[in-house]
């Protein structure tokens, strides 16, 4: 495979980058599934493992494609319902409906969010693929957590995008694209292991 240039000639991709890319994710993939593991005992631990993946995988193509595969957010929202009723064996239906509720709230004032947003800038500034991993979000958080997660993924957000700029001595652009996913995707599994540990800690 050759990548080409803007003056016209062809470069082959370094190996050796790609296997330290590579071996990168793949460490950071294990910290995720040992963290979750060590939060929470159980299956409940095994599906917050299954959560780390999936969201670091989503952060990895939303930042490189600006993509979110619909493959993985339904896994994560999937795991997300199982996780639910892991958590209230003893009242599953009522854990699970809670669970849809709290994904179709904020799936749909992500949906708002970037439907007034397009009409009042005349472009759009999130996706569907934001959208429904808003969802997931929702699947996995609760109602004290949700804000925290979006906050730390709109604050991460922010600060990369100003620190690119000025490491790269680059003006600020209201019209660059930055893809969103790749921050809340980590913030929801942050945040489910924020309110693992939280009844802990006190």
């Amino acid at each position: 495979m050759t990548v080409s240039s803007s003056d016209g000639s062809t470069s082959v991709p370094n190996p050796v980058s790609r296997r330290r890319r590579r071996l990168g994710l793949g460490l950071l993939a294990a910290a995720g599934v040992i963290a979750s593991l060590m939060s929470e005992p159980g299956l409940s631990g095994v599906l917050g493992a299954g959560l780390a993946v999936i969201m670091l995988a989503i952060a990895v193509i939303d930042g490189r494609r600006f993509i979110i595969p619909n493959q993985l957010t339904a896994a994560g929202f999937a795991l997300g319902l199982v996780h639910a009723a892991v958590q209230q064996p003893e009242a599953i239906v009522p854990a699970v409906t809670l669970a849809i509720a709290r994904a179709a709230v904020l799936a749909l004032s992500f949906f708002l969010l970037c439907y007034l947003y397009k009409a009042v800038r005349g472009r759009e500034g999130l996706g569907l693929g934001d959208v429904k991993l808003a969802g997931v979000a929702g699947a996995w958080l609760d109602w004290l957590m949700i804000p925290i997660a979006i906050e730390l993924a709109a604050c991460a957000a922010l600060l990369v995008y100003v620190l690119r700029y000025i490491v790269f001595n680059r003006s600020l652009a209201a019209t660059q694209r930055v893809p969103f996913g790749l921050f809340l995707a980590p913030a929801i599994w942050l945040g489910w292991i924020g309110q693992t540990i939280w009844p802990a800690l006190f």
